[in-house]
């Protein structure tokens, strides 16, 4: 579909370029992409951005993650909050401050315990098999220390916590618990986490799927709902459809795209990249256009580490197309946008699903139909 700017969907092999009218330069561009969308390495998932979507409406741009530290009757408890981005030196600094009250009050020794209760047990997400875990997606809690994939977060965030009081001269005593803060629990120590903003972009620049997952349940937390892959889904669909996005054949499953059962057509992840690029839309959902990863970006998922815009044909767009990927054994997707040599920006969306192609060539043919919508590849 064309905009006021230009999207390109294209799935299953199938191009779908349409518009009320469409220019001389639009039209080559259409006309290309006919033709080389029945490339032989063309016969994933671009789920991130309706959880971005999502995230950013329902929580707001400026949202912080909120860890704390409280204390009661002799047990520090480090609370979490659903911040999939802190720290040891965060951690450091709350073990500082809490420290410092622990002394003041004539104490030198603690114990420590954590509490996740701000999530559900962790579970597997229709469509998710346990070999994801924790390699590929940590089990997810509402507390993790340097995105650490382990089985139990929360603990080990815990035992780095009891750690970091030892070495400035506090005694743990037993070993770290799962616990409940209390009630009259004192806060002693906190740490905010960067603007939601700020998480989304570093999200879908390097599309980390830990994080992901941790915003779909604190959207769904945000909006009255429970904080579980379930509700926090159907949150998703309730902002797309607020903006007015069909989610006719829109199947979702979990915040990250992992899931085999997402079935998300390529036309809703057009029309999601064109909120996101939309003024009106611009103080909550710019982010997202933000955060995609740009062309040959070193760091991101489009760097010349993955091998992405390195072909003669792709090169031309190197610096020139912002867009996400996906990748799943048999599913590759690309989805975003460029500025075409006309001037105006295109926006396209490519998903390719059952593939028998090696992945690498059917990367490479994305990024060919990408230079092709902004008209390098002429």
């Amino acid at each position: 579909m064309l905009f006021g700017s230009s999207a390109f969907a294209a799935e299953k092999t199938v191009s779908k370029t349409t518009a009320t009218t469409l220019d001389t330069a639009e039209q080559k561009i259409a006309d290309n992409l006919d033709s080389r969308v029945q490339d032989t390495r063309l016969p994933a998932s671009n789920t991130k951005l309706a959880t971005s979507t999502a995230a950013l409406t329902i929580l707001g741009p400026d949202h912080r993650f909120t860890t704390k530290v409280v204390h009661d009757n002799g047990t520090f408890t480090l609370v979490g909050g659903g911040d999939r981005t802190l720290t040891s030196a965060d951690l450091t600094t709350m073990a500082t401050t809490a420290v410092a009250g622990l002394k003041n009050a004539g104490l030198t020794s603690v114990k420590v315990a954590v509490d996740d209760s701000l999530f559900p047990a962790p579970t597997l997400a229709t469509g998710w098999n346990d070999g994801y875990y924790p390699d590929t997606i940590a089990p997810v809690r509402a507390l993790v220390v340097d995105g650490r994939h382990v089985t139990d977060t929360s603990l080990d965030a815990g035992q780095t916590f009891a750690r970091l009081l030892t070495q400035q001269g506090v005694t743990v005593t037993g070993t770290v618990a799962h616990g409940t803060a209390g009630t009259g629990a004192v806060p002693v120590a906190q740490h905010e986490s960067d603007k939601l903003s700020a998480i989304v972009e570093h999200m879908l620049k390097v599309s980390d799927n830990d994080i992901a997952e941790t915003l779909l349940r604190m959207t769904a937390l945000a909006a009255g709902r429970p904080a579980t892959f379930e509700d926090g889904t159907a949150v998703v669909r309730q902002v797309l459809s607020r903006y007015g996005v069909s989610l006719d054949n829109l199947a979702i499953h979990d915040g990250s795209g992992l899931s085999r059962s997402n079935r998300i057509p390529a036309q809703t992840i057009a029309d999601i990249l064109h909120l996101a690029d939309d003024p009106a839309n611009s103080r909550t959902l710019k982010y997202i256009v933000d955060g995609l990863p740009v062309a040959s970006e070193a760091g991101s998922t489009l760097g010349p580490e993955w091998g992405r815009f390195d072909t003669v044909n792709s090169q031309c767009a190197v610096g020139k197309v912002s867009a996400t990927t996906g990748t799943l054994t048999g599913v590759i997707a690309l989805s975003g946008l460029t500025e075409a040599g006309d001037g105006r920006w295109k926006i396209f969306s490519f998903i390719e699903n059952n593939s028998t192609a090696a992945p690498d060539a059917t990367k490479d043919a994305l990024d060919g139909l990408a230079a092709t919508v902004n008209g390098c590849w002429a």
